[in-house]
């Protein structure tokens, strides 16, 4: 079960599960603050200022928010503050909670920062590293996906649609393929419990045309409508 517990700090606030952290600080949320204690794993790249650090009892993700897009030319890293419980960083943790609750496969939320200036805020994310996995879009571009990994992709997400869980960037990116064919969901930033409705066949779409474009000539027909089988017979049940 997950501990929820809140600590003001002198511009913000941290969320966390008191069960897996104690009373964290604001430096937990930076890179060098791992760095100077030797746990700092890597780090990847892209836009979500990411790194891993190794804690020990197992590996954490921690992940700043960036701005991606055009506004990204004017604010790397802030948003607009509307309410503590609005920010970024401490709405996609509670859903995260939410998630684990319904045991869905995605990461345990760890801890959750905002730091506020005049009127915006800049926000950090702290989740558990999932066991050995690669995203799908390397097992794409790499060795391949077989038939019965597609049908599990597929029938994972119309699990968390059976729950109305809208992801709001489902990609080939963010679906990790892990042993026995488990497949995890990543990146809950902007998503939501809602109800049922067409947004389900927006969130295949998407992920769709991310799969035509890591693909390529590489993702055939066949393959898609294996996912779609998986997605149907869940779905069904």
């Amino acid at each position: 079960m997950i501990d929820e517990q809140f600590a003001p700090t002198a511009r913000g606030g941290i969320l966390y599960d008191a069960s897996r952290f104690v009373k964290p600080d604001e430096r937990c949320f930076t890179r060098e603050y791992w760095l100077e204690a030797g746990t700092l794993v890597d780090a990847a790249g892209g836009r979500g200022g990411v790194w891993f650090i190794d804690t020990g009892s197992g590996q954490w993700v921690v992940r700043h928010y960036r701005r991606g897009g055009a506004v990204a030319r004017l604010s790397k890293d802030r948003y607009l503050w509307l309410g503590e419980s609005r920010t970024r960083s401490f709405r996609e943790w509670r859903l995260l909670q939410a998630l684990k609750r319904l045991d869905l496969p995605v990461p345990s939320p760890i801890a959750a920062r905002y730091e506020r200036g005049l009127v915006t805020y800049r926000a950090d994310l702290i989740t558990e590293r999932l066991p050995a996995s690669t995203t799908l879009a390397g097992a794409v571009m790499g060795k391949g996906v077989g038939e019965e990994d597609w049908r599990a992709i597929g029938s994972t997400i119309a699990a968390f649609h059976a729950h109305g869980v809208r992801h709001a960037d489902l990609n080939a990116h963010n679906i990790m393929l892990g042993e026995a064919r488990r497949v995890y969901l990543l990146d809950f930033d902007r998503g939501e419990i809602r109800r049922r409705g067409p947004w389900e066949e927006a969130v295949l779409a998407r992920l769709r045309r991310s799969l035509d474009k890591v693909g390529g000539a590489r993702l055939r027909e066949a393959e898609w409508q294996a996912l779609m089988q998986g997605y149907r017979g869940a779905a069904k049940l």
